[in-house]
């Protein structure tokens, strides 16, 4: 993010009570998406939150020829159907922003659709690995060009086959494939090589499509995709987000009592492990009516294995550092390349405020302590470590300056707003340029 980086977010203590709407999952609104640019006709999708990741998929299937236009929160797609590009043709620029999830879903769908790209980013995204699409799609009629990061310039059309590829990489990689191949005229086939990691979120993806009329074929070793397969218009209710979830279940293991709603129980997200997780802190949560009911227990220590949730690491963390006892989270060694090293920053962030935690190899080892103490976060311009640290500063002695509060714009725009709805005393003050 380009701007706000001298803004300041000053928080103090509190406990948080009421209840919270959960904003849209970020995940299933991107493959809604682009599965209604990808149908003939016009999709509506709702409820839609304008966060700076949403804008980057907006771009993306503005550049595919869809035609876009928000009312409120409903997203109305007119799509491109069956009226693929020519390969061509001069590159088109799509601007990425920082969303990793638009850039490795768009770049293989838009070679499968006979659009050249050149894929532009901003922040850490220009350096996060593309390597994976380097080696892949050149040996499937695309020709990619770059420095090892972006700008990334493809060219060419995506062919059927088979293809292999390791499922401890980002999840991201293999969705961008399943959502392409469909487009292409024969049949194909993805053989995973290793075991695979953060599967809810293939998981998602293939309901997503499915949900569109599109078909994927699970087997023990990959996933069987008919080609020749068209996309077809709908009204999609995105539903609410388990990882944004866990910010306000976290607050409510540390002394709040919240009620959130919004959400799906019958959820294919991984993050919704929270409920799970959480209790296994202490935090006594409920489900009545179908909202989520959480507040605190006696909070204890627990051994967390993150490799199929990794976005809830940050907000684990921040719970986990106020419990008796150590908790060790390990499997997590993929947060090196989010928004931040998301293991360095969130051991910081929690060392800051005056707790207890070290980096290893591929996790962290946190040491509870009764309360923080409070003082300056850096939020690393990382959304997840910002609204760790806010929720942190609910249960430290003094008051807690947070850099880059803006970042949470990448996400969830509007979560200082509900923080402080809530009862939470969050200022974000902008020192200038």
């Amino acid at each position: 993010m380009s701007d706000h980086l001298n803004a300041l977010c000053k928080c103090s203590s509190g406990r948080l009570s009421g209840r919270v709407h959960i904003p849209p999952s970020k995940s299933a609104a991107h493959r809604a998406m682009l599965c209604a640019a990808l149908a003939e006709g016009q999709s509506v999708l709702s409820p839609i939150e304008l966060s700076n990741d949403m804008k980057a998929t907006v771009n993306a299937i503005t550049a595919l020829g869809a035609k876009v236009r928000f009312s409120g929160d409903t997203l109305v797609i007119d799509g491109i159907g069956n009226q693929f590009g020519d390969a061509s043709n001069a590159p088109v620029e799509v601007n990425c922003i920082e969303s990793g999830s638009t850039l490795r879903f768009i770049i293989p769908i838009a070679c499968a659709a006979g659009i050249n790209g050149r894929f532009i980013g901003e922040g850490t995204l220009v350096t996060r690995p593309i390597g994976l699409y380097n080696e892949l799609l050149p040996k499937a009629g695309v020709q990619c060009h770059s420095e090892g990061g972006l700008p990334l310039v493809c060219t060419g059309k995506l062919q059927s086959g088979h293809y292999e590829m390791p499922g401890n990489i980002s999840s991201q990689f293999i969705t961008g494939m399943l959502m392409a191949l469909p487009l292409c005229d024969g049949d194909s086939f993805i053989r995973i090589t290793t075991p695979l990691q953060s599967s809810a979120y293939v998981d998602m993806t293939i309901s997503c499509m499915n949900d569109f009329g599109v078909k994927v074929i699970p087997d023990e070793s990959g996933w069987f995709i008919p080609g020749d397969q068209s996309y077809s218009p709908r009204r999609y209710t995105v539903e609410g987000d388990w990882s944004h979830a866990g910010f306000f279940l976290a607050a409510g293991a540390l002394g709040s009592e919240l009620t959130l709603g919004g959400l799906r129980l019958d959820s294919v997200q991984g993050d919704m492990a929270a409920i799970q997780l959480f209790r296994g802190f202490g935090a006594e949560i409920s489900i009545c009516d179908g909202e989520v009911k959480v507040r605190s227990g006696k909070r204890h220590a627990q051994h967390i294995n993150a490799e199929q949730i990794p976005d809830l690491v940050p907000c684990l963390a921040i719970c986990a550092a106020l419990c008796e006892g150590t908790t060790v989270i390990d499997h997590a060694e993929r947060l090196r390349i989010k928004e931040s090293d998301r293991l360095t920053s969130t051991a910081a962030m929690i060392n800051s405020l005056g707790g207890k935690a070290q980096v290893t190899q591929d996790g962290l080892i946190i040491e509870g302590v009764k309360r923080f103490k409070g003082g300056r976060v850096d939020g690393f311009r990382d959304h997840r470590i910002v609204m760790s640290a806010a929720i942190g500063a609910l249960c430290a002695d003094r008051e807690v300056t947070i850099t880059t509060p803006y970042s949470v714009s990448k996400s969830y725009p509007s979560f200082f707003e509900v923080y402080n709805s809530l009862g939470g005393k969050a200022n974000v003050i902008d020192m200038g340029q």
